[in-house]
């Protein structure tokens, strides 16, 4: 256990009207789970105090982004319709794009890797969801949220077929809703849950732009690996309901492997272009292919193609 060490694989986030993949250098970072605990949790009962003035206005701001959005016809939930059909092929090639490509240049912060060729990243162990919440926010909120939290984890697990369990023991994926307010103390939880996070991950988390709406971190127990061991998913508590609820939706999906955004894809989570707030029938196929037991982590497109071809005919009923 002691040799045991984690290294950053991949790093994705929703900015404004756009979604983003960035892979970071692979780092050394202490043991995923040593003898002694790592990680340890924030106090139980955490006093909640009420939000700075940055902080209202932050949430104000959000309110009018999510207004606008949905007045554009943007963040639908209605998970598509006849105007969103895609055949067999459109599946294919959405996976192909969103599992196989990275977004963003390994190492180089926000430089654009103009869809850079990957291998396919997932997880391998059973994973342990623990949602952890700042100090803004209120008992009726953070009930609403773990049960978001828990209804979300069920149907991913449902539909992937991984084990995906709530828990505070030993967790692996911590789900963390932080405000404007809890900016200092980030960092420091971080680096609690990752000793020795890079620099370059942790200094996302420093000074986080309010473009940045909720992000994913991942990370693999080898350098260069691709099957995940721990990840961290932040969420800004200032968001109001249906943007709270859609960065569940992206980031905790995408912390499972489907990191990159195509604009092709539709109707689909993983575009940036918000038309949809919610996990869809399609990005339910994606993620299904994404843990079908043929394909497995590493996986070159060309290694994996002839795979996901018979994989969509299962899931759609044979070529279309």
């Amino acid at each position: 256990m002691a040799g045991r060490r984690l290294f950053p694989v991949v790093l994705a986030g929703a900015l404004a009207l756009a979604g983003c993949a960035m892979p970071v250098d692979p780092v050394p970072v202490p043991p995923d789970r040593p003898e002694a605990p790592a990680s340890p949790k924030p106090p139980t009962r955490q006093k909640t105090v009420a939000p700075s003035e940055d902080s209202l206005k932050l949430a104000a701001y959000y309110e009018r982004v999510e207004q606008q959005l949905v007045a554009q016809g943007l963040l639908r939930t209605d998970g598509g319709g006849p105007d969103t059909e895609f055949s067999r092929r459109m599946l294919i090639e959405n996976f192909e794009r969103i599992a196989f490509f990275d977004e963003y240049v390994r190492g180089a912060g926000l430089q654009s890797g103009r869809g850079g060729a990957s291998r396919l990243k997932r997880w391998g162990q059973p994973i342990r969801m623990s949602v952890e919440f700042g100090s803004t926010v209120p008992q009726s909120q953070k009930a609403a949220d773990r049960a978001e939290v828990a209804r979300y984890a069920a149907r991913l697990s449902r539909v992937t077929g991984h084990p995906i369990t709530m828990t505070d023991t030993d967790p692996n994926y911590y789900v963390l809703y932080m405000s404007e307010d809890d900016g200092q103390a980030l960092p420091a939880r971080i680096k609690q849950i990752v000793p020795n996070i890079n620099e370059n991950a942790l200094n996302i988390f420093r000074s986080l732009p309010r473009s940045i709406h909720c992000l994913v971190i991942a990370f693999s127990s080898e350098p260069g690996g691709h099957e995940y061991a721990k990840s961290i998913a932040l969420i800004r508590a200032e968001h109001p309901s249906l943007l709270r609820k859609s960065c569940v939706h992206e980031e905790l999906a995408q912390g499972l492997g489907l990191a990159n955004d195509s604009p092709r894809a539709r109707p689909s989570i993983f575009n940036d272009d918000d038309e949809f707030a919610l996990l869809t029938g399609h990005d339910e196929l994606l993620l299904k292919m994404l843990y079908d037991r043929r394909l497995r982590a590493g996986m070159s497109w060309d290694e994996a193609a002839p795979i996901v071809e018979t994989i969509a005919d299962d899931l759609l009923g044979g070529p279309s």
